[in-house]
């Protein structure tokens, strides 16, 4: 019998821990679930190609019910100690909200409980005397502070299940533990922040659902501020509610049903005598959702907040990706502080968002400003004032023909070089900016608009024929319209999950509207490649990344100072954030008659008053930068090779050292793959410096300033050498291939058996017949290593 020694950790797992489970009476249908991947890994970036990092997985996660967690267990073989896991399973425990973790190198296992119901911390148990199910969700009500069995009814209430393989992402699960846990010990009023992309529509419903089905909550009020929204939740998560649900339209009101969803707008007439939501009593509402309550419903003297006051002995939930604070406006004031935040960054980070590089575009007349000659007419023949004008004036005070050409141009190029098909979003100052943008894209791709005119469309409020065209550009199997030009229209409220490119050349001052920007381009969606995004950036606007409400904790309004600013004066008319319907597109101004049911207003003169049109201006670019992400979230705005060389130094503190670990590795894919895994990516690196160097070059040349060589100098090299003479022909043959291999693509390919499939390889003999020419696979294998070899035989 073989020695608990020799055993791998799979072979622990089911000989011994998976038993002592069941012994304790864990059902292994629906409360063990085994290796446990609860992060996709986060994708980095190269160049513009991706690829994944590690997932975070558990060996073991129990559950008192489906998606109610409470115990963690981390496995181990026998070579390591009982305690060798309880670290990890600690951190593990820390993100998933799971009180008690278990280490085991199937002797035993060793416990740490943070409820210290057994009076200590920490302490080690024997395989027989792990505990029950009904032992560790006592110890979960302890930790959540349930103390009755009314809201032990409440907590315990299973989730939607839909037959299907959905079920909530590890952070949506919390989400929705804990405001169920909250509501549940009489809390009124929750927030949950979440970022775009997350899921917050399925969060709710889930949350809804599981108050509904539990009796807690009878009556139950979705509230949002826009029509897609409302359209969206119904067709998607909240259709389960079949029959019981209903959608307040044309402010009629009827009182049969127990789920509702309305606009804010389909609820008010702005007049206490008509306000339809008063047809309904005060108490009629048990619960209310408010979805995106950073934007009207934050403001305290907003209408939108008169209905949750009218219905205030109920629960409201607000639901944001951008909790708004400013001195007049606050989420948090209103509901609290998030009972739970993830965040833009932890979304990358878990590789369940995309992340982005930032391609920054400085033109002449925004870096230096434009000044008017003397006696400069405008198009029209009017004298232009004389003054300085910057990137504050142009597109709102004063449009320059060239400058909106050289945009489309920059825009064009980008997808020339990557893919002219790929979603793109042109956010624009206004509507007369958008639609010139259009035209300026229009011709700078005349082929592709001459196949299909949809190429390009303006989506904005005022025009029909492009909001028509929205669902389809949002639709991933639909090709057009592939470049929308916007204003305020696209930055909520879109789903587009294919957008691969957003362009700013908007002054966005407003944190909230930037974090719905950015938005646009987060989700992921990889059967259709979408896997990042770029964002091109002509007005510095994402100097906000480096903001640290960008992804940090919300400022209270009891925090800031009488002295503190949270807007500028100068930007404030920027950052007063616009509510626009998806009826129009337009800004909703809570001014009784003007708004129709639905939103809408009327429309706005098409051309802004005072905006001077000129042209005949030298417009250039004269600087561009690309910008990626570093380890922990931020842009790198430093040099990408000072960057490097720092993270580099942190994992080889001497040339000899990389030496040795590079030469010692079997495979060099496997320590690529590890420096990647820490955000080294020397892809993005070499396309900075626009050298075709190898990977062992670049960290030579990057970290310790060794003058590099190319691939093509190190592959001749080898000839020049005579490697290759105790080979016979054919086998000569295979190795000068390989060499060609190295010098096109690199280290990585020649290592894979999959190289010998490809040509010229294929035309030498089938993958069998090149690797008995060495003597069989373990030979070739060490051919390959002779190569490397001699290949870096020159530092």
């Amino acid at each position: 019998m073989a020695s608990k020694k020799d055993l791998s950790e799979r072979d622990i797992c089911t000989q011994f821990i998976l038993p002592a489970l069941i012994k304790a009476g864990w059902n292994i249908e629906t409360q063990i679930r085994e290796e446990v991947s609860f992060t996709d890994g986060r994708i980095y970036v190269k160049g513009n190609k991706t690829a994944r990092g590690v997932r975070k997985r558990a060996d073991y996660i129990l559950y008192y019910k489906p998606n109610i967690p409470i115990a963690i267990i981390e496995a181990k073989d026998n070579k390591h100690t009982v305690r060798a896991g309880i670290q990890q399973g600690i951190e593990y425990s820390t993100i998933l909200d799971i009180p008690t973790v278990f280490s085991s190198n199937g002797n035993g296992f060793y416990e740490y409980d943070k409820t210290l119901s057994n009076g200590q911390i920490e302490r080690e148990i024997s395989l027989d005397n792990f505990p029950s199910p009904e032992e560790l969700w006592k110890r979960y009500q302890k930790y959540k502070g349930i103390t009755s069995p009314e809201e032990e009814k409440i907590i315990a209430q299973d989730y939607y299940f839909d037959g299907g393989n959905r079920s909530p992402r590890y952070y949506q699960q919390i989400a929705i533990n804990r405001t169920v846990e909250a509501i549940a010990k009489g809390q009124n009023r929750l927030l949950l922040t979440m970022a775009t992309g997350t899921g917050k529509t399925y969060t709710a419903f889930q949350i809804i659902y599981r108050l509904w089905k539990s009796g807690t909550k009878k009556r139950i009020l979705f509230l949002a501020d826009r029509n897609a929204l409302i359209d969206q939740t119904k067709r998607g998560d909240f259709r389960h509610f079949k029959d019981v649900m209903t959608v307040v339209k044309q402010k009629k009101i009827d009182k049969s049903f127990e789920i509702y969803l309305a606009l804010y707008q389909g609820l008010t007439n702005y007049d206490e005598d008509k306000d339809a939501y008063r047809e309904f009593s005060s108490d009629f509402f048990d619960l209310i959702v408010i979805d995106e309550c950073h934007r009207g419903s934050a403001s305290e003297d907003s209408a939108w907040r008169e209905i949750l006051e009218y219905f205030k002995s109920a629960t409201h939930i607000g639901l944001t990706a951008t909790p708004k604070e400013t001195n007049e406006i606050s989420s948090t004031e209103y509901f609290g502080d998030p009972i739970y935040t993830y965040s833009l960054k932890q979304g990358i980070e878990d590789g369940f968002l995309a992340p982005y590089k930032v391609i920054r575009v400085g033109l002449n007349v925004d870096l230096e400003g434009w000044r008017p000659e003397k006696g400069k007419t405008d198009k029209f023949g009017n004298e232009i004032e004389d003054r300085l004008y910057n990137k504050k004036d142009f597109e709102k005070n004063l449009v320059i023909d060239e400058r909106t050409e050289t945009v489309a141009k920059k825009i064009t190029e980008f997808l020339k070089k990557t893919n002219r098909f790929d979603k793109t979003i042109v956010f624009c100052i206004d509507i007369n900016h958008a639609e010139r943008m259009r035209a300026a894209l229009a011709n700078e791709n005349a082929d592709l608009m001459a196949q299909n005119p949809k190429y390009i469309m303006q989506i904005t409020g005022d025009n029909q024929e492009g909001k028509m065209e929205l669902d389809n550009f949002i639709n991933p199997q639909e090709r057009y319209p592939v470049i929308a030009t916007t204003s305020k229209l696209m930055t909520t409220g879109v789903d587009a999950q294919t957008c691969k490119l957003i362009v700013l050349d908007s002054n966005i001052a407003s944190m909230t509207e930037f974090k719905q920007i950015i938005g646009r381009g987060t989700r992921i969606n990889e059967e259709y490649g979408k896997t990042f995004f770029t964002i091109m950036d002509f007005r510095n606007v994402t100097d906000l990344f480096a903001d640290y409400n960008f992804d940090g904790d919300p400022v209270r309004i009891k925090e800031i100072s009488e002295t503190d600013e949270i807007e500028t004066p100068e930007d404030e008319e920027n950052n007063d954030e616009p509510i626009t319907d998806d009826e129009t597109g337009e800004e909703i101004i809570f001014e009784p008659p003007t708004i129709r049911d639905g939103g809408e207003i009327e429309e706005p003169p098409p051309e802004p008053r005072g905006k001077i049109f000129v042209n005949g201006v030298n417009v250039a670019v004269l600087n561009e930068r690309i910008q990626y992400m570093d380890t922990s979230g931020k842009l790198i705005t430093g040099s990408l090779k000072d960057y490097t060389k720092q993270q580099v130094k942190k994992e080889f503190a001497s040339l000899d050292e990389f030496l040795n670990r590079w030469t010692s590795s079997e495979r060099k894919q496997a320590l690529i793959d590890e420096l990647e895994d820490k955000g080294i990516i020397l892809d993005n690196f070499r396309e900075e410096i626009g050298r075709d160097m190898d990977i062992f070059d670049l960290i030579c040349h990057a970290a310790f300033d060794k003058p590099p060589l190319s691939r093509k100098e190190r592959a001749e090299n080898v000839r020049k050498r005579d490697y290759f003479t105790k080979y016979g022909d054919k086998a000569k043959a295979v190795l000068e291939a390989l060499l060609d291999k190295y010098a096109d693509e690199g280290i990585e390919n020649i290592e894979s058996m999959k190289v010998l499939t490809v040509q010229p390889f294929d035309q030498i003999g089938s993958p069998v017949e090149i690797v008995s020419l060495f003597g069989g696979k373990q030979k070739y294998l060490q051919v390959i290593a002779e190569l490397e070899n001699e290949l870096y035989k020159v530092a």
